[in-house]
């Protein structure tokens, strides 16, 4: 029997909904708003949660992850009445377990609940039997537990593993920590830099040399494949290798053998092969410059990094982590770190990660050298500096939003006259900015005409965030 959380604003369809999940012989729980489904959600142990898009007070696509944030991290169904696939991209990006489109049978209702009730069954059977040794990976979200269980995952096996992400996610990290939770842990765990390997020196550096091979060979040198014999070998920045690296490397991966640069026999190395990049590999197969059957090849499993900005939620963990570590590093008392340090942190866009937080810290740390706490000055210049910039820029705009929406027809107004309640400032505030996000999304369409890449081009807005507020405030454009 699982517990099962409906949220949608059609009460005739949660009363449908009800009966028929307790037929299954499910509990079943009702709400008919976005904000109340994520109390529930929070306060409750759910086991699924069927969520729609359109609800009253948002767009059930932006608040995927607070869902799946929650004690219990249920799996969520994206239930709509406005399916499309731009819609259904955003929703298994963010982390829905699946897509359907109203209206639902029955069967597809029961099958749904069933093969979802069964993968998490297997999931939470797994992370039982494997407890996964973190290494230094910091965090609590759900995008970093999802990275978990795909450590999980690979640890227990020795196939090839691709990992993606932005410069700064920690890679190398979880790459190390695959290794130490794996049964080659004893063994080497041998990392090269892919940008630093010459064209020329590659098949050396690679499949090693014997004494004499070329000019400047003095001694024989075993290569990193045979290094990493019985370990594993982990290969930063895979996109950087040649074509020609590339064809050698991939026979390499298929045969696991190899002949070092001057030796009359192949060598044999039973390494297990772990690969990053932050570029798009995708891409670079489509320009012709990277091998479509080597990408397959290194990514039997596949585990992207996210970005800091879209794991804000664990920046108080990173600090509590960092902060001690970096005063120790000094030989200095612990510092705490101030409510506008943290606010700070929250509030810029951290474009080199962790990495980068990581640096700030260390700069903040020697910079209040004779405080007992961090604040806002102690940090890097150049990140006070962004934030300023950051907060005259908003200012800025919105005093000229309101400037060019307010003479207007459609300017923004609020009137409490007859209002059963004084609305709170919050209430009050929303029902401002969904009704100026209205306004600014039709202009941007018109000056757009109509054209959704140049509209995310011109209001700086990503794809699936733009997506969401479009769907929010129920205006359609065409897509390319």
């Amino acid at each position: 029997m699982a517990e099962i959380l409906v949220i949608d604003d059609d009460l005739i369809f949660n009363e449908l909904m009800e009966e028929q999940i307790s037929r299954l012989g499910h509990d079943c729980d009702t709400v008919s708003s976005l904000y109340k489904g994520i109390s529930r959600a929070r306060e409750g142990a759910y086991d699924i949660v069927f969520l729609d898009v359109t609800l009253p007070d948002g767009n059930g696509l932006s608040e995927i992850q607070a869902f799946k944030n929650a004690g219990s991290s249920p799996e969520i169904v994206i239930l709509t009445g406005y399916g499309d696939p731009e819609g259904a991209e955003v929703a298994i990006k963010n982390g829905a377990w699946d897509y359907i489109q109203k209206p639902a049978s029955i069967n597809t209702i029961q099958l749904t609940i069933s093969r979802a009730l069964r993968y998490r069954l297997s999931k939470l059977q797994s992370e039982s039997s494997r407890k996964v040794v973190r290494h230094g990976i910091i965090g609590n979200s759900a995008k970093i537990k999802e990275c978990m269980e795909h450590i999980a995952q690979a640890a227990a096996s020795s196939i090839n593993v691709l990992i993606t992400g932005d410069t700064g996610t920690g890679k190398e990290i979880l790459a190390k920590a695959i290794h130490l939770n794996s049964n080659r842990a004893g063994n080497p765990f041998i990392v090269a830099d892919c940008t630093s390997i010459p064209e020329t020196l590659a098949e050396s550096l690679l499949f090693g040399h014997q004494k004499g091979a070329f000019t400047g060979a003095s001694t024989k040198s075993p290569g990193l494949f045979m290094q990493a014999d019985e370990g594993t070998l982990f290969l930063d920045e895979i996109g950087d290798l040649s074509l020609p690296v590339q064809k050698s490397f991939l026979r390499v991966l298929q045969e696991r053998k190899f002949r070092p640069l001057g030796a009359k026999e192949e060598k044999q190395s039973k390494f297990r092969l772990i690969s990053a990049t932050n570029r798009n590999l995708e891409k670079m197969i489509a320009e012709g410059v990277f091998r479509k059957d080597l990408y397959y090849r290194l990514r039997a499993i596949h585990i992207h990094l996210p970005p800091l900005r879209e794991r804000m939620e664990d920046i108080p963990l990173l600090l509590d982590h960092y902060i001690p570590r970096a005063c120790k590093e000094m030989d200095i008392k612990t510092k705490k770190y101030s409510r506008e340090y943290l606010n700070a942190c929250l509030e810029y866009d951290w474009p080199g990660n962790v990495r980068e937080l990581v640096n700030a810290v260390n700069n903040s740390c020697s910079n209040a050298i004779n405080d007992n706490e961090l604040f806002l000055y102690h940090m890097p210049v150049e990140i006070r500096v962004h934030l300023a910039r950051k907060k005259v820029h908003i200012s800025a705009v919105n005093e000229e939003a309101v400037q060019s929406v307010a003479p207007s027809s459609q300017a923004v107004t609020v009137s409490y006259a007859g209002a059963e309640s004084f609305p709170t400032y919050k209430e009050s505030r929303r029902a401002v900015v969904d009704q100026m996000e209205s306004v600014y999304l039709r202009e941007l369409l018109k000056h757009s005409s109509r054209d959704f890449k140049e509209a995310c081009k011109v209001s700086g807005l990503s794809r699936a965030r733009l997506y969401e507020l479009l769907k929010k405030h129920s205006i359609s454009v065409k897509y390319h």
